[in-house]
């Protein structure tokens, strides 16, 4: 139908003018620039690694509230050669909790360089180990099967992945960066991805462009939702070490723009639920009209509903259930703490998380009835040999 073209076409207009007004012209300034980039990232190779006595400090307080003079800790020696120079080896101890055996010789490790300044030598410090290999192993296997099982569609949507992953990179994170709207840039990225992504993994079709008005529309419920829970819960966005961090070397208005950073998260996470599940509704009323080419807007709907009722229980457990397991060892550590439950939800990082989860949980409940009753009226104006060849051209 017209107007869903219609709507679709200023969507993608506003988000193309938005990101050209906020396209990121320049980084901003640090509020302390060695903090901002200093050190340098070495990849190095593990030569030697055993236990050593080292000199007991504050972080390492006995259970009876003393501070040992003596702590027994990791020193791992490991070949680095940089800009062309001959291999050499540096000294470095690991992080807490590793062991010899968790770092046997050979292991490719990542260490923390500082160069030498004011007269100080150059510091090496242990970093991380290096994951490349097995992450890249694990994303091949992924698009491989993919491939495998969804063919020429799986493809695309791994292009269309590619695409979106290009979107946060390219201009989302420099404009955040560079002091731009954060909450602008969002949406203007996110209308930008899921037109795109949509359009590439599914066709151009009526059923296609269904879900991409449902998608639209329950990603500015979720943006209203998250921003009025904030503004209501009294939100702050400074509740970790790392968003502390990031507020000073945003300058004075870092605390400023993490609240806007924070909506930011709201409207992406968002996006990730709002697309799979209004596709799939769009698809199945498309089935159902193929299966049943006398079925009406009504039955069409109510068909549609039963089938949407059970992708809402199924994806609100989802949602549930992927939070806890990301903040697993957070609430294990409250529950050591014997923290009353209120208390522990209402603190400032669970509340933040409460009001994400709820906020992407409504858009999607009210997402469904919406692109269900979308999908009804267009599938029931279209031809049946067109419905059954997928293709959801309206008249």
């Amino acid at each position: 139908m017209a107007w869903l073209v219609l709507v679709v076409l200023t969507a993608a207009v506003a988000a193309a003018a938005g990101i050209a007004l906020t396209w990121p012209s320049g980084p901003r300034s640090a509020q302390d620039p060695t903090e901002a980039g200093a050190v340098e990232f070495v990849t190095a190779r593990v030569v030697t690694s055993g236990w050593q006595t080292c000199e007991g400090t504050v972080e390492d307080v006995a259970p009876d509230g003393t501070v040992p003079t003596e702590v027994r800790c990791l020193r791992v020696t490991a070949e680095v050669g940089q800009d062309g120079d001959e291999a050499r080896t540096v000294d470095v101890y690991a992080t807490a909790g590793l062991g010899p055996g968790d770092v046997p010789a050979g292991t490719r490790v990542v260490l923390e360089r500082y160069p030498a300044a004011d007269g100080q030598a150059e510091v090496w410090a242990w970093g991380d180990f290096a994951r490349g290999v097995p992450l890249a192993a694990f994303a091949a296997v992924f698009a491989l099967l993919t491939v495998a099982v969804a063919g020429v569609r799986g493809l695309r949507a791994l292009l269309g992945l590619v695409l979106a992953f290009g979107v946060l990179g390219g201009y989302l994170l420099p404009a955040v960066v560079a002091g731009e709207d954060a909450l602008v840039v969002a949406l203007c990225a996110s209308t930008a991805i899921v037109v795109t992504v949509l359009y590439l993994a599914h066709g151009v079709s009526s059923r296609t462009t269904t879900a991409l008005v449902g998608t639209l529309a329950g990603l500015v419920l979720v943006t209203g939702l998250g921003v009025a829970g904030a503004a209501l819960a009294h939100l702050q966005p400074v509740t970790s070490e790392d968003t502390f961090q990031l507020s000073r070397l945003l300058g004075d208005d870092g605390v400023d723009v993490l609240r806007a950073v924070y909506l930011c998260g709201v409207v992406l996470a968002g996006l990730g639920v709002l697309n799979d599940v209004t596709i799939t509704q769009a698809s199945a009323v498309w089935e159902l009209r193929a299966a049943d080419p006398r079925a009406g807007v009504r039955q069409l709907f109510t068909r549609g509903m039963r089938i949407g009722r059970d992708h809402i229980a199924s994806t609100v457990y989802t949602i549930a259930f992927a939070y806890a397991g990301a903040s697993l060892p957070v609430l294990l550590l409250l529950e050591v703490y014997s923290q009353p439950l209120a208390r522990t939800l209402t603190s400032g990082a669970f509340a933040e998380e409460i009001v994400r989860t709820l906020a992407g949980a409504i858009g999607l409940v009210l997402a469904i009835p919406l692109t269900t009753a979308i999908a009804a009226v267009v599938a029931s104006g279209t031809a049946h040999a067109d419905v059954a060849a997928g293709r959801g051209h309206a008249h």
